[in-house]
């Protein structure tokens, strides 16, 4: 009898012994770091709201609807305050989930005194053998892609982080916009393209070229053909119309399903996407191109989802974002308890397309009437009388005083500080549309620049269970590297 307690005694220890190996041994081949720059719980939920609303236009009570995450195993909420500020920038929050440190604002994995630089969870990963991507439907070197491949003491320093990225030995895929200062800040300085051809690079600057990227591409810098405002992707409000009238623009997911071809290896893989223009749409305070910019960042996490559902026990996504930006509402005085979010449909073009609608009327010398006609064709907003968009004479008097500052050129305008509370240094006109519709369809904003809100941190996979609870963004990192199994 004591012979048989002893056997099962150790084959039960033998058996516990193999769980906690296979426990222990259970880490991610694949891992996906997604970033929604300056989305925060506003900015999911308008989405999933404006979304609901949209799909069930004729549904007795709200329905929302849900994202490519927002359903994922684990849910946290984060800090973002960094040494700086309980109102952080890009450069500190992006440090901090990626080297787990705080820092400045403004400054990219430097410390406070700017004279230690930070290791990167990226670089960590690169020792273990996977191969490592950074993403961004922004310029390449803008703060948050540059904080998972470079070191500087202030994020301005575009062309130095160009260079690290590109000279440096972290990268095997680097994808998205363009470069700020490809000859740096006089021009002067040798091209990054030529550098990056000196190291090995694969260019891909074409969409067939894009499209065609595969594990045999080697080293890729992927630009996209067809940069907008400030060497970034479309905004998703704006490819979609041009798509619609025949072009062929690609989006944010277009990247990521790119990265993967390129990236995917018997050692697996660390990716960095960030959907960086839903932070610049925040700045400017338009609700409806924000939202867009949402959908398009949901869409290429939906790509990583279906890569996950070929690698179910090989795969950890994790998603969340910076800070929020904008202080969105959703709730507005003049709607009460009530939102439109329909109403958002109407809009169809984003403030800076529209800021090129605004200058073209400055050459033009066009009146009012020719403005308002243009705003009825992109947002909806009409004088014609009991429509859900019929602007009211305080909404006329509000374009009216825009669009005569919007058509003096920009040394011939005087900006007060009632001037500069309405529209926040961005095209007059561009701001009162953008706020007229918001508030009809029940959004507002309180700043033109980042808040200190709590951001959600969403994970499935391998691993997804270490990021639930309420914790600091540098958590991001520890858990991170905990979860593929790395030691500092």
């Amino acid at each position: 009898m004591m012979k048989k307690l002893l056997l099962l005694a150790l084959a039960l220890v033998m058996a516990l012994s193999t769980v906690a190996l296979a426990e222990e041994a259970a880490v991610p081949k694949y891992v996906f770091m997604f970033i929604g720059d300056g989305m925060g719980n506003p900015q999911v939920t308008a989405t999933q709201y404006y979304l609901g609303a949209t799909k069930n236009p004729d549904s007795a009570i709200p329905v929302p609807e849900q994202l490519s995450f927002t359903e994922f195993e684990a849910l946290g909420l984060v800090t973002t305050y960094d040494a700086s500020s309980f109102c952080p920038d890009s450069a500190s929050t992006a440090t901090s989930m990626a080297s787990g440190q705080k820092t400045l604002s403004g400054v990219i994995n430097y410390d406070i005194d700017l004279k230690n630089s930070f290791k990167l969870v990226s670089e960590y990963a690169k020792e273990a053998g996977k191969k490592v991507g950074v993403i961004t439907s922004v310029s390449l070197d803008h703060a948050t892609p540059a904080a998972y491949y470079a070191k500087v003491p202030s994020r301005s320093q575009y062309y130095d982080i160009a260079v690290q990225g590109l000279t440096g030995e972290t990268l095997d895929y680097l994808a998205g916009g363009s470069f700020l200062t490809p000859k740096g800040s006089d021009g002067e300085q040798e091209d990054l393209f030529e550098i990056a051809e000196a190291n090995g690079w694969t260019l891909a600057n074409t969409n067939e070229e894009i499209r065609a990227l595969n594990a045999d591409s080697g080293r890729v810098l992927a630009i996209d053909p067809n940069t907008a405002d400030s060497q970034s992707i479309h905004y998703e409000i704006d490819r979609i119309r041009r798509n619609e009238a025949g072009e062929d623009i690609l989006a944010l997911a277009d990247y990521v399903r790119a990265g993967i071809q390129v990236l995917d290896n018997e050692n697996g893989f660390f990716m960095m996407c960030e959907g960086g223009k839903i932070d610049w749409s925040g700045h400017a305070n338009d609700a409806a191109t924000s939202i867009h910019e949402t959908i398009a960042f949901s869409d290429a996490v939906q790509v990583a989802v279906d890569f996950a559902q070929e690698h179910p026990q090989e795969t950890l996504i994790i998603v969340t974002a910076d800070h929020e930006t904008g202080g969105m509402t959703i709730g507005f005085a003049t709607t009460a308890y009530d939102t439109h979010f329909g109403y958002l449909t109407n809009q169809t073009i984003s403030f800076t397309e529209f800021d090129s609608v605004i200058a073209q009327m400055r050459e033009d010398k066009a009146t009012f009437e020719d403005a308002l006609a243009e705003i009825e064709a992109y947002y909806g907003l009409t004088t014609t009388p009991d429509q859900d968009l019929t602007l009211t004479e305080a909404d006329l008097d509000a374009l009216k005083s825009a669009y005569e500052l919007s058509m003096l050129e920009e040394e011939e305008r005087v900006i007060g500080e009632e001037e500069a509370f309405l529209y926040g240094g961005y095209e007059p006109l561009s701001m009162a549309v953008s706020h007229i519709i918001n508030n009809k369809a029940g959004l507002s904003y309180t700043s033109y620049a980042h808040t200190g809100l709590q951001i959600p941190v969403y994970a499935q996979g391998v691993g997804a269970e270490n990021f639930s609870g309420l914790y600091d963004n540098t958590d991001i990192f520890t858990k991170t590297m905990d979860a593929m199994g790395l030691s500092l």
